[in-house]
């Protein structure tokens, strides 16, 4: 059984993503910069937006930091956002999810320039996926793939069972693992699906996207598959200094054994993440600085 470990791929993307963004200021004489916007003091949120900040600084990437207060009007959030859009010094733009009830969050999306929106969110970034197109893809399934990728797992032919049907992963997972060259067959399981152990068992490789905590069972694999567990859950745990320990959507210790490969939680799909978003940042500045100097 191998262990998918996020970290040690993270890190190749990182030195590579090092390199381009040296060539990229040296080149154009500015850094590529994204903006984030966080509405609210979701403590979540904070700590996954210090993080994106955290990433940019290591990289040399520049950072603009936008924390507004929780009742934040629709009208200022997407002010700010048309701001950003015309910045021709601003490459990226993010806004954290979610976003406070009375926001709406899929007016914001669509507001994001589509060559700006590094999350891959904007309608027309999700059509692009869908018919096969260049555009940005959503972060996790990216990693999912760079994953994949790194440790030489073939999806061509193999059924790909994939637990969620979110807009931010397994809607563009199936997407993504369907078009030519990747060439799985992708089943999507969700809350409505009957007999969903029968079709688990069934996958070669298993995507486990659903937000449950340990959701997955041995029951529910075959021997010899592989298992990807994109969920991070806290659940409480009176021996940790915190109170809680993250798991993912599978239970990893009885799944394991049963496994060819299986990504862990924490140090799986979650650290891919930011590192795909870094990623789609420097796309972005390459982009729109060449426009820029046609």
């Amino acid at each position: 059984m191998q262990i998918l470990t996020g970290k040690e791929v993270a890190e190749k993307v990182y030195e590579s993503l090092q390199s381009d963004c040296n060539v990229f200021v040296e080149k154009y004489g500015f850094p590529p910069t994204l903006a984030v916007i966080l509405v609210g003091s979701d403590p979540a949120s904070q700590s996954y937006v210090q993080g994106k900040k955290q990433a940019c600084l290591s990289l040399g990437f520049g950072h603009r930091d936008y924390h507004l207060p929780s009742d934040t009007s629709q009208e200022a959030l997407l002010e700010l956002i048309h701001t950003l859009n015309e910045d021709s010094s601003v490459h990226g733009i993010l806004v954290q999810m979610p976003l406070p009830a009375h926001l709406d969050a899929d007016l914001v999306i669509q507001t994001i320039r589509v060559e700006k929106d590094v999350d891959g969110f904007h309608p027309q970034n999700v059509g692009n996926l869908l018919i096969g197109k260049p555009g940005f893809v959503s972060c996790t399934p990216l990693g999912v793939l760079q994953i994949l990728d790194y440790y030489s797992i073939s999806c061509s032919s193999k059924h790909v069972v994939i637990l969620g049907r979110s807009n931010i992963v397994g809607k563009p997972m199936a997407s993504l693992l369907m078009q030519k060259g990747r060439d799985a067959t992708v089943t999507i399981c969700h809350s409505k699906t009957e007999k969903l152990q029968q079709i688990t068992k069934q996958a070669d490789i298993l995507i486990a996207a659903i937000g449950r905590p340990l959701y997955v069972t041995e029951a529910m694999v075959k021997e010899g598959c592989v298992v990807i567990d994109v969920g991070i859950n806290r659940i409480e745990d009176a021996s940790r200094k915190r109170g809680y320990r993250l798991v993912g959507d599978v239970d990893f210790e009885h799944v394991a054994p049963h496994c060819k490969a299986i990504t862990p939680v924490p140090g799986g799909v979650g650290v891919m993440t930011i590192a795909m978003l870094m990623k789609n940042t420097m796309q972005a500045a390459l982009q729109l600085a060449q426009k820029e100097t046609q």
